[in-house]
Order: C-alpha cells, then sequence, then structure tokens
C-alpha cells in the first residue's frame, strides 16, 4: 500500500511538472486563429496579417481557420469549447464576441462566461449615406423622418447586423420613426441605393468611400465620435445632431475561458507591437481601421461598455433572430 501511494504521488508530481513545463515552453505547436466569417473579408485580411506577425515572434506557425455562419456564432461557439491551453483563439467581430447573445433566442456558448479577453485590435466606422440628390444633410434627414413619420426608408445589409442596431439607434436619439428596409448583406443595399430605390443607408463605411468622392451617393455623417481618416470631411454624427451617437464596428481577439495568462500576455504584447509598426498601420488603414491595442482588461470593460449600449436598444426593438 505504502509503495502503491508513493507511486501515484511520483505521478501526480510528474503530471504536475509536465503541465508546468507546457505552458513555460509555450508555444510548442501549431497555433489557430479562428475566424468566424468566410474568407476575404476585412476581419480575414486582418486576422491573417496577425497571424503571420504572430507567427515570427512566436517561431511556430499560426493557421487561420474561417467557421462561418449562424452570425458568427459556429466560430464563436469552436473557440468557446476549445481547450483553454493558449493553442486556440478567436478573432471576432462585435456579433459573436458580444452582441450576439442579446439577439440569438438559443446560443451555444456565453461569450462573456465561455470566452477570455485578450486584446481589443481596431474599429472602423459605419457611415450614414444618402442616395444622389437626395439628403444632403443629416438635419434634413431628422427634419424630413420628423415631418413625416415612417416615410423615410433606411437600409442596411440584414437583421441583427451592427448597420440594422444603428439604424435603432439613430430613431432614438433623433426621436424619428422611419421605415426599417433590411437587405441581404451590402451589395444588394448598394445596388438600391445607387438606382435610387431606397433614401439612405447605414453600412460599413469602406465600401461606400469610392462612391461618395465620386459623387455618386451623399456621405452624411460616419458613426464614430471622431471623424474618419477615409472621408476626412465628412462629420460624425455626434456634431450635427446626434449627440452621444457613437457606433464602430471592431475586431477582438479572444481565447477560451481559462487561456493561460502567459498565453494572453504574449498574443497581447505581439498585437500591441504589430500596431504601432509600419506594416500593421498600413495593413489596418488599408481596411478602414484605426489600430486600438490594450491590456486584456480594457478589452473586457470595453465589452461590458457595448453590451450596456446596446442591450436596451435591442430588447426595446425586439430584435430576436
Amino acid at each position: 500500500m505504502k509503495k502503491f501511494l508513493q507511486l501515484c504521488a511520483v505521478l501526480c508530481l510528474s503530471l504536475l511538472c509536465s503541465s508546468a513545463w507546457a505552458q513555460d515552453n509555450w508555444p510548442s505547436r501549431t497555433i489557430s486563429l479562428v475566424v468566424p466569417f468566410p474568407a476575404g473579408g476585412n476581419a480575414d485580411i486582418i486576422a491573417r496579417e496577425i497571424a503571420l506577425a504572430l507567427q515570427e515572434k512566436l517561431g511556430q506557425t499560426v493557421i487561420v481557420e474561417n467557421r462561418s455562419g449562424a452570425g458568427g456564432n459556429i466560430g464563436g461557439a469552436y473557440v468557446a469549447k476549445a481547450k483553454p491551453d493558449g493553442y486556440t483563439f478567436l478573432f471576432s467581430t462585435p456579433a459573436p464576441a458580444a452582441l450576439n447573445k442579446l439577439m440569438y433566442k438559443s446560443m451555444q456558448y456565453d461569450p462573456a462566461e465561455d470566452l477570455s479577453p485578450v486584446v481589443l485590435v481596431s474599429k472602423s466606422p459605419l457611415i450614414i449615406v444618402a442616395k444622389q440628390g437626395g439628403f444632403k444633410t443629416v438635419k434634413e434627414l431628422l427634419d424630413f423622418a420628423k415631418a413625416n413619420p415612417g416615410k423615410l426608408n433606411i437600409g442596411h445589409p440584414g437583421k441583427g447586423t451592427l448597420g440594422h442596431i444603428t439604424t435603432v439607434f439613430l430613431q432614438k436619439l433623433g426621436n424619428v420613426k422611419v421605415a426599417d428596409v433590411p437587405y441581404r448583406g451590402t451589395a444588394p443595399l448598394m445596388t438600391d441605393l445607387l438606382g435610387g430605390h431606397i433614401d439612405v443607408a447605414i453600412d460599413f463605411l469602406t465600401t461606400y468611400v469610392p462612391l461618395v468622392k465620386e459623387g455618386k451617393l451623399n456621405a452624411l455623417a460616419v458613426t464614430t465620435t471622431t471623424p474618419s481618416f477615409q472621408l476626412p470631411d465628412v462629420p460624425t454624427a455626434t456634431s450635427v445632431g446626434l449627440p452621444g451617437f457613437d457606433a464602430s464596428a471592431w475586431y477582438a481577439i479572444l481565447g477560451p475561458k481559462g487561456t493561460p495568462k502567459d498565453a494572453t500576455e504574449k498574443v497581447n504584447k505581439i498585437v500591441n507591437d504589430w500596431l504601432k509598426s509600419e506594416q500593421g498601420k498600413k495593413s489596418l488603414q488599408q481596411n478602414g481601421m484605426d489600430g486600438i491595442g490594450g491590456s486584456p482588461d480594457d478589452l473586457k470593460a470595453f465589452i461590458a461598455n457595448e453590451l450596456k449600449k446596446w442591450a436596451p436598444l435591442i430588447k426595446d426593438a425586439n430584435i430576436e433572430l
């Protein structure tokens, strides 16, 4: 019996030492950075740039896995349920990292409980844009909407998208009622706006920049509190009649709950360094993003504030998916 207990003690010590060695020597194998959307989008492009930076600094292969579907929930659930050993991370937008839990009746994970913050990578604004020959300013838009409740139609990329939620935000802050027109993505939305079939669109800014510069669409405002470097002459919504209006797309890295602190800190530092590098700045600018960075706690606080801001709007608008 004594020998058996001694053997058990040796085995336990061996396992503890093995675990500690594995953490001290992280990473010792391939790391997966999961993008919960199809390849080719902004999230995918920046994730691949960051994967290269991580690979270079860590000396291990970092692959990008596209696990799309259900508004990002498939990829989010995959990471949330992954072993928290520092070898699986999520490169997320607001939906799978925070907002989907406010809209989906059924989710396989709770972002707040099952994901661990690593770093807030970047933000990018949305744009409030009108058809050619239509509204020239936000004031004109609000004046018309107040005088004609429900007659102004505003399109967005689909139910539950940030464009949709931001449209709800505009109605609340502007004290107006508009006709909400959901599309299946940006392409058909833009086509109808160019054709004059809808009055206004609220969507991610980058795609609309060339059309605004060519005079084919009227940019009324950007939805962030500071102007966009892509359209520096376009005012912010807060400065033209919608005080407190702040809505942006954001991109962040998270891991499964319980991801080792060492792995989190190393990834956080590498990403922060990349954001300050010339390559990082160039990549973000090409994709219409502003680098943010900061600590895991900064990201945790940021997500908490996003949930606090959007939860009552989503509830009042009864947005369910």
